[in-house]
């Protein structure tokens, strides 16, 4: 069986470059020609999922027979080999010595942490005080993914670190993976920016895990887990895979929360009817107290409201590489090849999500969402490589939003502009604090 091959590919290039200009409108125009299409990331053949039958076989169903791909290649020099990176019985190795600090029990004591840093955020808000917003979010998810992790005087600086130099590892990555191998060689601004991020966040963790290492204690945060985690060997971490998965953490941990928190606050303002029934469950539930951990699962609208958010701002590419035969939609694929999923041009198939680009938390009632098809929601991707923070972050976005939306109701100051890398960015999202 033949697999079509996506228009506009270039010599030399192929298909990078409407990819990287068109984006979105490029991924999703790849849905009408099948569900496997031929793309070419330079000179590289891949090929590209767009069902959501194709999408769980490659996530769940058959995950052991793919890695991760190019992509993930291109970061692992720099972030290492932690959860989001690594493959096969060391990613499972790794996954399950790290499982236990993300059990129900152990987020439950981060959402203390989430709860006081949201309340310290907006006690510095004044009325009427134009914020912006993205900003915001930004400084909120890396302090309470920082603080989860660090809780030392020395992880304090870890975490002023990260504020400064997370973001510029992440936006500048994906052009990287995404470009031919000569381009992060060249010496231009955004390798620069990227080289330097990376060095200093190299130096500040390798100096709070010698840290830790010279006191021994369990401080009771994420690192003194890592640290103390044995497999069932009873064999420790090395300090280089402690680094890998602490990098992978506030990475993966900020970025995409943050993300997800500044889009919310700005589809409650933008959709009048989403912003009363957020505030009419609000009031119902809290009754003007500050939110906890228990409420959260109580807080069903405003957790729809989160879903629709994953949906409508997802990541636009992940890949994945054949690591044993496997056939897919009825062709065999040999080891080695490599694929390319969009959760983003999933969740905008207009055949699972009508009028996607709507915003509608009322897909997420359980009578709506139980009709997707598998593989048609994966925010956090699916099977054994699930995101291990997606109860983390859920969490945090609902008591973030609770947090936030019972004191004051954000409205729009002007129009946000967008910028585009492998997720959508707000710039400029200006909101004026109204006291409710």
């Amino acid at each position: 069986m033949s697999v079509p091959v996506a228009p506009g590919r270039l010599p030399f290039l192929g298909h990078t470059l409407p990819l990287l200009r068109k984006r979105f409108e490029f991924t999703a125009n790849l849905r009408g020609q099948g569900d496997l299409v031929e793309i070419y990331l330079g000179p590289m053949r891949t090929l590209f999922v767009t069902s959501p039958q194709l999408m769980h076989q490659v996530l769940v169903t058959d995950a052991p027979k793919f890695h991760k791909g190019r992509m993930f290649d291109k970061f692992r020099p720099f972030m290492g080999n932690g959860l989001v990176m690594s493959n096969g019985a060391f990613h499972q190795r790794q996954r399950r010595m790290m499982q236990p600090a993300f059990h129900r029990d152990r987020i439950a004591g981060y959402a203390n942490t989430m709860v006081r840093a949201t309340r310290e955020l907006v006690d510095g808000w004044q009325p009427g005080e134009v914020r912006r917003i993205e900003e915001d979010m930004q400084g909120l998810a890396v302090t309470i993914v920082g603080e989860a992790l660090f809780s030392t005087e020395i992880g304090e600086r870890a975490v002023d670190e990260a504020r400064r130099s997370i973001f510029v590892i992440v936006k500048n990555g994906i052009v990287r993976a995404l470009s031919p191998g000569f381009v992060e060689k060249l010496p231009i601004p955004a390798n620069r920016e990227f080289d330097a991020a990376i060095d200093r966040m190299r130096s500040i963790v390798q100096e709070v895990i010698a840290s830790w290492r010279t006191d021994g204690t369990d401080q009771g945060d994420l690192l003194s887990m890592l640290m103390l985690a044995r497999d069932e060997a009873g064999e420790p971490m090395t300090d280089e895979q402690v680094f890998d998965e602490v990098i992978t953490l506030l990475s993966a941990g900020i970025e995409t929360t943050a993300l997800a928190l500044a889009w919310i606050f700005h589809e409650i303002a933008a959709n009048p009817a989403v912003e009363q029934r957020v505030l009419a469950e609000l009031d119902e539930v809290l009754a003007g107290r500050p939110v906890t951990f228990e409420d959260v699962p109580k807080l069903t609208y405003v957790g729809q409201v989160a879903q629709e958010v994953l949906r409508k701002y997802s990541l636009w590419l992940l890949m994945r590489r054949v690591a044993e035969e496997v056939e897919l939609d009825g062709v065999r694929l040999a080891p080695g090849t490599e694929l390319i999923i969009s959760p983003h041009a999933m969740h905008h198939n207009p055949e699972h999500y009508p009028d996607p680009e709507r915003f509608d938390p009322d897909r997420w009632t359980p009578e709506r969402a139980r009709l997707l098809p598998k593989g048609a929601f994966v925010p956090f991707g699916g099977g054994i490589y699930q995101c291990i923070g997606n109860h983390f972050a859920l969490t945090e976005i609902v008591i973030a939003v609770a947090s936030v939306c019972t004191r004051y109701r954000l409205v729009p100051d002007r129009p946000v502009r967008t910028k585009f890398t492998n997720a959508v960015y707000p710039i400029g999202l200006m909101m004026k604090a109204v006291p409710r």
